[in-house]
């Protein structure tokens, strides 16, 4: 017997480098297997994506009465079946056709006007292009305005032909109405397959509450144009108080000469404030408090006209609401301020706003106002006919002597009554009109 010798040490590297070689391939196959199963699953979701977006209801009934019937005819062997598969079939194969191309439109929309008044309309314009070198067939077009959806005709336009396609668009409610995008779908005959191409352009229209011109000074609850002096001290303004010395930091142009030659100090002049200068608006943006929507919109119209009043007139003004446009809650003091910068501004906020059913009692918002610690010297407080006497004068009570409170309450269709307490004015307003002769008569400007 021959002996055999024991392997060496390269006898055992060159095994183990041989069972290397053989098993070093099948990691990388189980990874490239692992990886085309996702491309192919990926693939699939987005061919599956793409074929529900194109397949419209009907067709997705065709589509599944094809395949139920093939089976039906493959396991059963039933004629019938056969046939209605390939009916289907053939129809779904007669659809595809008209989806094929694109649609070479160059589309704009154009508004006259982007802001109007609640029962004004808004005139668009769509303005189509052709920009393939070869004519196109009409197309349907769908425009999203607000809630509604309208439907365009675009007629067949030649190479490089444009088309202006006129819209009216009708804003009977105060809100925010959204116009676009439009898309143009294309579709075949019987409805089965639906392909659709979007233009972005979009546009909003502001519509903003119905408002109505009030006397001047009305925000300031005062007669006369410069504005009374209240018993806050100020260092600029229009009534002259008394002087004092002069401190670090004064105005070099409210020194009075002549105090200060008799003293031998330099001396300043001191001035009140006076009471034009702020105007609060206060609207109570709980639905509760008023009796039906119209009333609601109708207290939206007359703090819009008193808020308007107090920009035009150029007063420092603070303009709140229990609900602020753009929030899902509104303000955990229950108090938000409106932007009343401008006219525009004022209104566009007037007409995103909406009622709440969140709100705290207006009483507890008016206190709020009140130990918020602004100069104020008008306070206007809109709300609804729900809101009693009782609640109305603890509205009234919460504000210091000097700070003139006006409270409207708001009722369609009810008498306009005015009548002065001892806290401030109390008015009842029917309709927007009655607002400035109300005012009038009881004095309040």
């Amino acid at each position: 017997m021959t002996a055999v010798p024991p392997p060496t040490r390269g006898g055992e590297a060159t095994r183990t480098v041989a069972r290397t070689e053989t098993s070093a391939p099948r990691a990388p196959r189980r990874v490239l297997l692992r990886h085309a199963r996702r491309r192919a699953a990926r693939g699939l979701r987005l061919a599956w994506g793409r074929i529900a977006h194109v397949v419209t209801p009907a067709g997705g009934v065709v589509v599944v009465a094809a395949v139920v019937a093939a089976f039906l005819g493959a396991m059963l062997g039933w004629v019938e079946a056969w046939a209605v598969a390939v009916a289907a079939a053939l129809l779904i194969l007669v659809a595809l056709p008209f989806l094929a191309g694109g649609r070479n439109y160059t589309i704009r929309i154009a508004a006259d006007r982007l802001r109007v008044v609640a029962g004004d309309e808004v005139r668009l314009e769509v303005e189509v292009t052709q920009t393939a070198p070869r004519p196109s067939l009409p197309a349907r077009a769908e425009l999203p305005v607000g809630p509604a959806l309208r439907e365009i005709a675009i007629p067949a336009l030649g190479a490089g032909a444009s088309t202006a396609l006129p819209l009216a668009v009708p804003a009977p409610q105060r809100g925010v109405i959204t116009v676009g995008p439009l898309t143009v779908a294309r579709r075949d005959p019987v409805g089965l397959l639906r392909r659709e191409l979007t233009w972005p352009d979009r546009h909003l229209v502001h519509v903003h509450p119905v408002t109505t011109a009030l006397p001047p000074t009305t925000a300031g609850l005062v007669r006369d144009l410069e504005g009374d002096p209240s018993h806050r001290l100020t260092d600029a303004d229009l009534s002259f108080h008394a002087v004092r010395e002069y401190a670090n930091g004064d105005a070099r142009r409210h020194i009075h000469w002549r105090s200060t030659a008799k003293t031998g100090t330099l001396m300043v002049r001191q001035y009140e404030e006076s009471h034009t200068a702020r105007t609060a608006v206060l609207f109570d943006a709980n639905r509760a408090e008023y009796v039906s929507a119209d009333a609601f919109e109708l207290g939206v119209s007359v703090a819009a006209s008193i808020g308007l009043q107090a920009v035009r007139e150029g007063r420092e003004r603070f303009v709140a609401a229990q609900w602020v446009p753009g929030r899902e809650r509104s303000a955990i003091d229950g108090l938000e301020e409106l932007p009343a910068r401008t006219p525009t501004q004022l209104l566009d906020a007037w007409a995103r706003l909406t009622a709440t059913d969140q709100a705290p009692p207006v009483e507890r918002i008016a206190r709020g106002l009140a130990e918020s610690r602004r100069p104020l010297s008008l306070v206007a407080v809109v709300t609804g006919s729900r809101v009693d006497a009782g609640r109305l004068r603890r509205i009234a009570a919460v504000f210091p002597p000097d700070v003139a409170v006006l409270i409207v309450r708001c009722e369609p269709l009810a008498d306009p009554v005015a009548h002065r307490g001892s806290a401030g004015a109390v008015l009842t307003v029917g309709a927007l009109g009655d607002l400035p002769h109300l005012l009038v008569r009881r004095g309040a400007v």
